[in-house]
């Protein structure tokens, strides 16, 4: 595994230190404070006339990032989390002997050491660290990349996300701003009084969602289990026991396709809102943005690629309404089955004359209108053959209580009245079973312990999914969604272990 010369020569290295009495896999830390503490607390150095104190004495941690050897003395710089120090490393201001037969033999870049020391100005006016100790805590085999250029390769940084972390100061700036996404999302719905709850993640029914499933098997029950696509029909089973407002921020999986903005394993939340509307849930999610966007410390207009997303200009239309008005989709067709067809063919675009009135309406809506959806736009009044689980309008039976959130032409939310009519649930349920027998493979299954759920009348309710990964990679300016999950899904490479499915 380690047969590069350079790395050997780095294993040579620890065992001479070993050899030297020194461990280089050290597990005691002095440390007293971080970088930027360190930084930050030091300030004031740069306005003393001698430019350093020597009565200040602290202790640091961090990775070398670089390296300049010169002759007696070096200069270094460390890195931790929080941020990058200078030190500088005198021959005559360390343990006899120590500069020349181990710093100089035996420290190299990637190494992480701790140092002590004063705080004091270069004469290029940089706060550094004047180290009167350093000791090695952990000593790095292999070699990090050339620094000027870091880790660009996206197949380096997507499997070894490690070294990507280690190299590119800008990537744990998003995965930290992410980790607050998610934490202030909490605290966001915590205050508003919903209940944080935990369900299932391995299903007796692909269920909450259109989507394939990732099958699994248990071995103690001697059964297979689907993966959760999404906790939907779960949640809404507390909403019938009892729970008024619950919400999940949840790991689901679907064996589908990957692209910019699909990876099989995400992260989403679900929430449900019992005595409430879509209606509310559209107020609910423009004050959710609101109140990311303040403590972020987020402009209101926010650039995205070569986009600018106006967060203070919420629109809502209906789907039907946006295929001519924002799509360009002749008015005279949008609700003829066999124009909607030869329009699509016009276009070269399939055209399958199984799908009914609302899927073909879902179709058009994908091809001509969702990329043209910039502002937070909600698309609302669904047609029910594509909404399974949501509640009719009142007037209009055709379509649902249901609005999607699309921002920079992309799909982000997706919420709806609930439907709790069992009655009504059980007949789209038989609905979806035909879709499947026909040929749609992500068609809903049958979930008769769902009716039976709806069966002890569950409140009027409103639900709600957001797609995490998607909110990141808006908030943050990225393009793929692998570049804001830590460890996204890699096809295999030769040395790794592969199953393979027989026929």
């Amino acid at each position: 595994m380690f047969e590069n010369p350079y790395i050997q020569q780095r294993i040579e290295k620890t065992h001479r230190l070993k050899e030297a009495g020194f461990n280089p896999y050290s597990n005691e830390s002095r440390r007293d404070t971080t970088i930027a503490k360190y930084l930050n607390v030091n300030d004031d150095i740069i306005s003393l006339q001698e430019k350093r104190d020597e009565n200040r004495i602290y202790t640091v941690v961090g990775r070398i990032k670089f390296f300049r050897l010169m002759g007696k003395a070096s200069f270094l710089k460390i890195e931790d989390e929080s941020g990058i120090l200078q030190i500088y490393v005198a021959r005559d201001n360390l343990a006899e002997g120590f500069y020349n037969t181990v710093f100089k033999k035996y420290i190299e870049v990637g190494d992480i050491i701790e140092v002590t020391g004063y705080p004091f100005v270069t004469n290029k006016g940089e706060l550094s660290l004047h180290v009167s100790h350093l000791h090695i805590l952990t000593k790095a085999i292999s070699p990090l990349p050339e620094k000027f250029h870091g880790v660009t390769d996206k197949e380096i940084r997507y499997r070894q996300r490690y070294l990507d972390l280690i190299m590119n100061a800008d990537v744990r700036k998003t995965f930290k701003t992410r980790s607050k996404i998610i934490s202030l999302t909490r605290r966001f719905f915590e205050d508003k009084g919903f209940l944080e709850v935990e369900t299932p993640m391995m299903h007796p029914i692909a269920g909450g969602a259109n989507a394939k499933p990732f099958t699994t098997h248990h071995n103690a029950l001697g059964i297979d289990r689907f993966l959760r696509i999404a906790p939907e029909l779960y949640l809404k089973r507390l909403i019938v026991g009892g729970f008024e407002a619950v919400f999940e921020i949840n790991r689901n999986f679907r064996n589908e396709g990957m692209d910019a903005t699909h990876n099989p394993e995400f992260t989403s939340i679900e929430f449900y809102w019992a005595y409430k509307t879509y209606k509310d849930l559209i107020e609910l999610t423009k004050e959710y943005f609101s109140y990311l966007f303040e403590h972020l410390d987020l402009p209101s207009k926010l650039p995205y690629g070569d986009m600018e997303v106006d967060f203070t200009d919420f629109r809502e239309i209906g789907l039907v309404t946006s295929l001519h008005v924002i799509g360009g989709v002749p008015e005279n067709i949008v609700n003829d089955k066999e124009a909607i067809l030869a329009f699509l063919r016009e276009n070269s675009l399939e055209a399958n004359d199984k799908m009914s009135l609302g899927q073909l309406q879902g179709e058009l809506f994908d091809e001509f209108v969702e990329e043209k959806l910039i502002n937070p736009t909600f698309i609302t009044e669904y047609p029910v053959e594509i909404s399974p689980l949501a509640r009719r309008s009142d007037t209009n039976s055709e379509v649902t209580e249901r609005f999607e959130l699309f921002i920079a032409g992309r799909e982000i939310a997706n919420a709806f009245s609930e439907l709790n009519d069992p009655i009504d649930q059980l007949s789209r349920f038989e609905g979806q079973l035909e879709a499947k027998e026909s040929g749609d493979d992500e068609a809903h299954e049958m979930d008769e312990d769902f009716v039976t759920a709806l069966s002890y009348a569950m409140a009027p309710t409103a639900g709600q999914g957001i797609g995490m990964d998607r909110l990141v990679m808006l908030l943050t300016n990225e393009h793929s969604i692998r570049d804001v999950l830590l460890f996204p899904a890699m096809k295999p490479l030769n040395n790794e272990i592969k199953t393979e499915t027989k026929e």
